[in-house]
């Protein structure tokens, strides 16, 4: 019975990682460093309170979130495949607007520095458990599907075939009549959808939207992506182990056998050890943050 819900738990806690990461491997198939999967989730995840909140409905949230994730992913795709901007800054820049930016509209739309209001989320009010009434969002069932679906699509469609040439070769691929900025902007689109994803998640499941509630969870989905050596079954892994320490910090904490400072680095501590252990022998995309 601990092992199930332990099980339980790691794959409620995986499910914004592995939406995010399948949005950080789309982004980087094409070319595009997923360096702002934080800012993109951020958005995703106020945009959802937001459309909750004024729609009264959990799915005008995903729409919110959908549409505040296009907005971002339209300013990352302008920023470096029009004016050709470093993908790297570009990322961090992004991170830092969304952050400011969603403190700002926080305290401007719903009068507060920390939190929104309550939001209406998905369903599993009548199941006395509270992870299995979690399975009833179906975001969860999205999230669960996101990276085997994407691996589908990269290796098996015409589509995922122009995704690989652009992320590996683009001057071959255009050479063959691929058109390459527009393919990649497709691509940023699609990353930045399943990356919002990620954050409405978070903030229909919590029932509201709290400044900063990402908490990093952009940056270990991309550290998953790198460890994963970007393919999606090997990306769907490393988000479950990461999601598995998290799951045993918080087995750790509540059990209170050691300091609670010591518990709370399991995951980070995790993700350097594991990216020490395979950066080096990865192999990246071949155009991967190329500008020109």
């Amino acid at each position: 019975m601990i092992a199930l819900m332990f099980l339980l738990q790691t794959i409620r806690i995986a499910i914004p990682y592995l939406l995010a990461a399948a949005g950080g491997v789309m982004s980087e198939r094409v070319g595009v460093i997923a360096l702002g999967l934080e800012g993109l989730m951020l958005s995703g995840a106020f945009g959802a309170a937001l459309g909750s909140y004024y729609g009264n409905s959990p799915w005008l949230g995903l729409i919110g979130a959908l549409v505040a994730g296009a907005i971002v992913t339209s300013v990352l795709a302008v920023a470096t495949l029009r004016f050709k901007a470093n993908q790297v800054v570009v990322g961090v820049a992004i991170n830092l607007v969304v952050v400011a930016g969603t403190r700002f509209f926080l305290r401007l739309v719903f009068d507060s520095a920390s939190n929104s209001p309550r939001v209406p989320g998905f369903g599993g009010e009548g199941i006395s458990n509270a992870m299995l009434a979690s399975f009833v969002n179906p975001v969860v069932w999205i999230g669960l599907a996101a990276l085997p679906v994407l691996g589908w699509v990269l290796y098996h469609t015409p589509f995922g075939l122009r995704v690989r040439a652009v992320g590996e070769k683009p001057e071959a691929a255009a050479s063959l009549g691929v058109a390459v900025a527009p393919l990649r902007f497709r691509g940023l689109l699609i990353a930045g959808a399943l990356a919002s994803l990620g954050g409405a998640y978070l903030a229909l499941d919590q029932h509201q939207f709290t400044d900063g509630m990402t908490a990093g969870r952009g940056f270990i989905a991309l550290a998953a992506v790198i460890f994963g050596r970007w393919e999606p079954v090997r990306v769907a892994v490393a988000c479950v182990l990461f999601a598995a320490a998290e799951t045993l910090q918080i087995q750790l904490q509540g059990a209170q056998l050691i300091p609670s400072q010591f518990v709370e680095m399991i995951p980070y501590l995790l993700t350097i050890i594991a990216l020490a252990g395979v950066v080096g022998r990865s192999v990246a995309p071949a155009a991967l943050g190329k500008t020109d």
